[in-house]
């Protein structure tokens, strides 16, 4: 049987084991002070030598870049919009008189001269009411000339005093009366000509008939709300386009010159339409703050029809010898545009720019910037300005003409 007693009266160590004790101690913090030192030697090596490496590999390499070259230009500043091809004129044939149709003398869709019969109303009662105005006329000339010799006989016998001058007055008064009626029985005989002239319906202008809206067979009103056939004038067409107010000075000063010139692009064909601009609005539209501008084409091949949607462009001024940039190039700062040209050494050089022109493509600039120079296209967002830089493949700007005003 084991028994332990208390530790303050268990027999103390003996010497020996003592000194065992404290040199296995010592020996344990002289090893742990080793491996301490080492790690300090290791620590203070690679302070000395590392960083240096890696210093090397965190320094960051030029950004890659796309440049293309300044190149100098003759520039024409053009506006671009959509313009709606106009008729240059829309008719609504009615009737003028009251009748029952008897023929139409075109078929739908042709086109017609001005003058060409269109409809034929029934005639017979026109020429009935004719006749009769005629009669009327004539039988009041008759009775004109007999009042008229009454009147001229009384005169002759006054001036012998064989008669009263109540007498003279009353003849001469029914002379005068009855030449008032010939008048009027004149007058309605002309109407009942136009009439029967307004039977026959006929075209107004030239141009291409739509469809017929009253058949031959129905009465048609005079001066009716429905019209018989609308007629469009498609040779010559306007287009008409609207351009923001603040090309209104350039718009003012080609036209004093007279030099406004739109231009037409008209799907699937080789070649454009050109043709002064004729007409600018007396108003400037206050929702949309633009201005309507028109011009007229002849159109002799019969490609613009009304209604019809087309790409419009406008020449407003023309800029010689401007340096010209890809439109990738400006970059819009806090204050000012500006490009990033790239030296020869390889060093981006921020230069602040004014745009002149932009059609989306190219930009019209003047600054800081050289025919030949190279400017940063693409990977601004990298660049730091007096940095290397990584140019890349170069965009040229070609031949392009400039075709938008800022």
């Amino acid at each position: 049987m084991d028994i332990r007693l208390p530790y303050s009266e268990r027999p103390p160590e003996p010497l020996e084991d003592r000194r065992l004790s404290r040199r296995s101690a010592h020996v344990r913090w002289r090893i742990a002070a080793g491996i301490a030192g080492v790690l300090l030697v290791a620590l203070v090596l690679w302070r000395l030598f590392a960083p240096a490496g890696e210093d090397r590999q965190r320094e960051p390499s030029p950004p890659p870049v796309r440049v293309g070259v300044a190149q100098l230009q003759d520039v024409t500043v053009q506006e671009h919009t959509i313009g709606t091809i106009v008729a240059n004129a829309t008719v609504q044939v009615t009737s003028r008189v009251e009748g029952q149709m008897v023929a139409a003398h075109f078929k739908e869709g042709e086109f017609v001269r001005k003058g060409d019969l269109l409809f034929q109303l029934d005639p017979r009662l026109f020429q009935a009411a004719l006749a009769q105005a005629e009669a009327m006329q004539a039988r009041d000339q008759a009775s004109l000339a007999s009042a008229r010799n009454d009147a001229a006989r009384y005169a002759a016998l006054a001036s012998q005093g064989a008669a009263s001058r109540s007498q003279t007055d009353q003849f001469t008064a029914q002379a005068k009366a009855l030449a008032a009626t010939v008048a009027a029985d004149r007058a309605n005989v002309e109407t009942a000509r136009l009439n029967v002239m307004y039977a026959q319906i006929r075209s107004p202008i030239n141009g291409k008939t739509g469809p017929i809206l009253i058949q031959p067979g129905n009465v048609v009103p005079a001066n009716g709300t429905n019209p018989l056939v609308v007629i469009t004038q498609i040779q010559p067409v306007k287009v008409s386009f609207f351009l923001p107010q603040a090309d209104l000075p350039r718009i003012q000063e080609q036209m004093q010159k007279h030099q406004l010139v739109a231009s037409l692009q008209v799907h699937d064909a080789h070649t454009g339409l050109s043709a002064p601009v004729d007409f600018i609005g007396n108003a400037v539209d206050n929702t949309t703050g633009t201005v309507e501008l028109r011009a007229t084409f002849n159109n002799e091949d019969l490609r613009l029809v009304p209604g019809q949607l087309l790409d419009v462009s406008v020449s407003l001024a023309h800029l010689p010898k401007v340096i010209v940039v890809p439109r990738e190039a400006v970059n819009l700062g806090p204050q000012n545009r500006y490009v990033f040209v790239v030296t020869p050494q390889r060093i981006a050089r921020m230069v602040p720019v004014t745009v002149l022109n932009d059609d989306g493509k190219l930009a019209a600039i003047s600054g800081n910037v050289r025919p030949g120079d190279r400017v940063i296209t693409d990977g601004q967002l990298r660049v730091v300005p007096g940095k290397a830089v990584a140019a890349q493949a170069e965009h040229g700007t070609g031949t392009r003409r400039s075709a938008r005003a800022p």
